[in-house]
């Protein structure tokens, strides 16, 4: 089955009679009875009605063709859920994570200019602290819903609950190149852009891409799939309209970044696909190590966001019982979907006699769908295959643009290719390898390869972070458990690597991330510097 029209994916599941249960590691904030209250399993006809009742409540608060509908609370996948609701009133939704700095939410929502805002308290109380009002949230004129059952409301602001029961509009559809939805990048050097996709890019150009039967890779009736992620973003909008669709047993959720809380889901119901964030997979990967850990069934590990370093996924794989397990590691960008796909099995992570891994290796161009080209970050001119350069790319997927600023978006344009903004390199056999985003990219050292070699070396380190500096070695953040590094094993570690600094020591909460769990490595380096300089131009982020 293909996937449908958003505003009525729900109901025509139903009518198909497909059986999936979805369960959560905690209740959704726009269902009946909010984050306390309201169910932790689903049934297709229940979340058909929840959208149809969610519709019906924003259509009263003025949602509608042509307006748009932000959506910033906290994380869960009910994002993707109101997502569908505003769709089905003809709205455009505008998903906007709750986790950014308040600045970044307010410059967002002066760009999106919703008529309607989707928010919970906690979002609405950073908006509005030293004193800020909510004016400037919606465009003039326009309300805001405010998710909680209880606390005080802002001015003419409005409970999600007291409109519930309003007729339901029902589904609206639009044309293929209409905006759809507009969600935004991560973030990690600075403010996020917002990107518009529309039907022919997001549901025609990657959704019903990932429908298709794949060997060793599609979804089977029996599969019971586990997706941690940040629900904010786009790839989860598209991943609502691909899982579903393919009818699996079982369907869990993990919103919340708490391993004691996920353990009990995934024990629950034991996946047999995963896909998550690198950073739920890094807080998750204690839970490899137990003689009755939970991935024993999966066959099949997903990750995209970000580059997974090899020790943590040598480690899902050795977790699971099966025999050909395999890791997909996708890469891509809001703007694009994904460009590559690499396949790692247990053998293609285990280290070589020098140490290395293939996890660098992004695999190649998806068939028939992608080009890339590798070229002279300075003159744009195509350098010879396999030597490193400025990434560019061409799909049909592409979004049509950035929503305020124009400017931006034309820039990254170059005659029919798109800037990735990525320094890699493209053998002639089509192998693509990442080094760094431009931004961070360092002369004589690719701080992503330098943080494999530091992780493989380092046991106790969760996450290494190399930050390049303009006029000073790159520095090193090595983040631990309870922020401690023996210096022994450390000196031992950079030998033969390019000179570093004296490293840094963090926990995991001390580093400043963006809502997918990215190092925000800007605003890291200011932290721990005073200064945001980079050895890259950043004129491709």
């Amino acid at each position: 089955m293909k996937p449908q029209d958003p505003g009525a994916l729900f109901d025509d599941l139903a009518a198909r009679g497909v059986t999936t249960r979805f369960h959560l590691d905690r209740p959704l904030d726009a269902a009946r009875g909010g984050a306390s209250g309201s169910p932790t399993e689903w049934t297709v006809p229940g979340l058909a009605a929840l959208v149809a009742e969610i519709a019906g409540a924003l259509a009263a608060a003025g949602a509608g063709r042509g307006r748009r509908v932000a959506i910033a609370k906290a994380n869960h996948w009910d994002y993707d859920l109101i997502a569908c609701a505003a769709i089905r009133t003809g709205a455009v939704p505008v998903k906007i994570s709750g986790h950014l700095p308040a600045g970044s939410l307010r410059l967002l929502l002066r760009r999106a200019a919703p008529h309607v805002l989707v928010a919970d308290l906690d979002v609405l109380d950073r908006l509005t602290a030293d004193g800020r009002t909510t004016e400037g949230l919606t465009e003039e004129g326009g309300t805001t819903v405010v998710l909680d059952r209880d606390g005080e409301l802002p001015p003419d602001a409005l409970r999600l609950d007291d409109l519930r029961g309003c007729p339901d509009p029902g589904p609206r559809r639009r044309a293929d190149d209409e905006p759809l939805v507009i969600i935004h990048t991560s973030g990690t050097t600075g403010t996020p852009k917002l990107v518009c996709h529309t039907t022919r890019t997001i549901i025609n150009g990657l959704a019903r891409f990932e429908t298709l039967p794949i060997p060793r890779l599609a979804v089977r009736r029996d599969d019971s799939l586990f997706n941690a992620s940040s629900y904010a973003h786009g790839r989860t909008f598209c991943w609502t309209h691909v899982a579903p669709v393919l009818a699996p047993r079982h369907i869990s959720i993990a919103a919340e970044d708490r391993p004691d809380r996920t353990d009990l889901l995934l024990r629950a119901h034991p996946p047999t696909v995963v896909e998550a964030l690198p950073a739920r997979y890094v807080r998750l990967r204690p839970l490899t190590r137990r003689l009755d850990n939970p991935f024993r069934d999966v066959r099949t590990f997903i990750s995209t966001y970000d580059a997974v370093h090899p020790p943590v996924v040598r480690s899902y794989l050795a977790a699971s019982g099966h025999r050909r397990a395999l890791w997909m590691q996708g890469w891509g960008q809001t703007e694009t979907g994904p460009l590559t796909f690499a396949f790692h099995t247990r053998r293609s992570v285990a280290r070589s006699a020098d140490g290395t891994t293939r996890m660098r290796e992004l695999g190649r161009p998806v068939p028939f769908r992608t080009r890339l080209k590798v070229v002279d970050p300075l003159t744009l001119r195509r350098v010879p295959a396999g030597e490193p350069g400025l990434v560019l790319c061409r799909t049909g997927a592409i979004a049509p643009g950035y929503v305020g600023e124009p400017d931006r978006w034309d820039a990254k344009r170059h005659g029919g290719w798109w800037s990735t903004g990525d320094i890699g390199s493209v053998a002639r056999d089509g192998a693509v390898r990442l080094l760094d985003r431009e931004v961070d990219h360092s002369p004589g050292l690719s701080c992503l390869h330098t943080e494999d070699t530091l992780e493989e070396r380092v046991p106790e380190a969760l996450e290494c972070v190399v930050l390049s500096r303009p006029d000073d070695w790159p520095l090193p953040v090595v983040v631990t458990e309870d922020g401690r590094l023996d210096p022994g094993r450390w000196h031992r570690a950079v030998r033969e690597l390019p000179p570093l600094a004296e490293p840094v020591v963090l926990t995991w909460d001390e580093v400043p991330r963006t809502g997918t769990g990215k190092v925000r490595r800007t605003a890291l380096l200011q932290q721990l510097t005073g200064e945001a300089a980079t050895c890259g131009t950043g004129r491709w982020t």
